[in-house]
């Protein structure tokens, strides 16, 4: 998939056994827990996007399309 030039990409991923941000080749909150990994993912494409970046938010092994439940 590609991105448009300049969007911030974090990406939660696997890094040294544990759940850890990637933006920029540089790992950050690193956790044992997804989901915390996943909400700092979330904290910080707000504060990039509060100074007007555009972001997304990748998780490995996800897609990010569900289809509603009928």
């Amino acid at each position: 998939m590609k991105t448009p030039f300049g969007m911030a990409v974090f990406t939660v991923t696997q890094h040294n056994g544990q759940w850890a941000v990637e933006h920029d080749g540089r790992y950050t909150s690193h956790s044992v827990d997804k989901e915390m990994a996943r909400a700092a993912a979330s904290k910080q494409a707000r504060d990039a996007h509060s100074l007007g970046r555009l972001c997304v938010i990748r998780v490995t092994g996800e897609s990010g399309y569900f289809a509603a439940p009928r």
